[in-house]
């Protein structure tokens, strides 16, 4: 009895003294799962006076399934399962945990709360972009890009809140609701002003609103921009103005340029005003036209046998009776 028991002792202080080292390395605190633009992340915080060269592992699981391996093994202090080619879908619901390791040491598990992606996940920004036409601002929006699936997949029904104010009057902001096209004009402004417009994205299942976009500013022009008519007039009076100064400082040269005085040379004038002398412009001066010579010429007209041997004279026949008779020129 007394060897058994001292084997007794021996085995139950061994027990429990790997016991008390095991709950020696403390857990991870403030974990939190957490979803933005429908991705899925465990987050947590070191355990207190956590020694170095600690590691984490993380599980996950579903409403319907058992717990699921996460990431092995890591130093970063959260873990992104959908990175992990995991199938995380856009209404699902999931829990998750973490535990420490330290060598053959492991901690507890700390379990999160619960999160479905539809109704938790946290929406990004919009883009916005402006375009300025007249008294009129055109807003442009971009939903933000999702992890899985896109925002109008997800939510059948999501609206934008328009809010715009004169730059430097936000307190006086007007804003437009339950918009659904991602372009929508701005009409009815103060021309020459400048406006500020931010935009943030409400859906049904999701009660928290999305981030804001950032603050995006354009200027209004004027309905009738008389201001183009008026330069346009300054330039083309400008250039007039420059003209007639121009050519009253120059006017003698220009005339000079416009109307030139030399004249040409002494020998020039000479030749040309002297009677041509030339024996070739003396003959064809003097020359007659070449006289025309003229034969008589007889058709005899073909059908005819009567007047087959009868010449017709050039001269004195009356062609009006035969059509397809006809008198030659040479």
């Amino acid at each position: 009895m007394p060897s058994v028991t001292v084997a007794t002792l021996l085995t139950l202080s061994t027990l429990c003294g790997s016991a008390v080292v095991s709950r020696a390395l403390q857990p991870p605190r403030n974990v939190r799962i957490t979803s933005h633009n429908m991705d899925l992340v465990l987050r947590w915080d070191p355990p207190e006076g956590a020694a170095s060269g600690l590691f984490y592992t993380t599980e996950y699981n579903t409403s319907v399934s058992v717990y699921k391996v996460g990431c092995l093994h890591i130093t970063a202090l959260s873990c992104d399962f959908t990175s992990l080619n995991h199938h995380i879908t856009v209404y699902g619901q999931y829990t998750a945990r973490v535990r420490a390791e330290l060598g053959e040491e492991k901690s507890a598990w700390v379990e999160s709360t619960q999160i479905t992606m539809d109704r938790d996940t946290m929406i990004g920004q919009p883009n916005v972009s402006l375009i300025s036409s007249k008294s009129n601002i055109e807003v442009s929006i971009e939903d933000p890009e999702f992890r899985i699936s896109e925002l109008r997949h997800a939510y059948n029904y999501a609206t934008y809140n328009i809010t715009y104010w004169k730059e430097g009057q936000e307190e006086k902001a007007e804003s437009i609701s339950n918009i659904q096209q991602n372009r929508v004009i701005l009409d009815k402004l103060e021309p020459w002003t400048r406006y500020c417009v931010r935009v943030q994205i409400n859906t049904q299942r999701n009660l928290n609103p999305s981030e804001p976009s950032s603050v995006t500013c354009e200027s209004t022009d004027s309905e009738e921009s008389p201001w183009v008519a008026a330069v346009v007039t300054f330039v083309v009076m400008a250039m007039l103005v420059t003209l007639a100064v121009v050519a009253v400082v120059h006017r003698k040269k220009m005339s000079h340029f416009l109307c030139p005085k030399d004249s040409l040379p002494q020998h020039f004038k000479k030749h040309l005003l002297e009677h041509p002398s030339s024996s070739i412009y003396l003959a064809m001066r003097d020359s007659h036209p070449p006289e025309e010579v003229y034969d008589q010429v007889s058709v005899i007209a073909e059908g005819n046998p009567m007047e087959e041997e009868r010449p017709l004279e050039a001269a004195g026949t009356n062609c009006s009776s035969q059509p397809e008779t006809t008198v030659g020129q040479i």
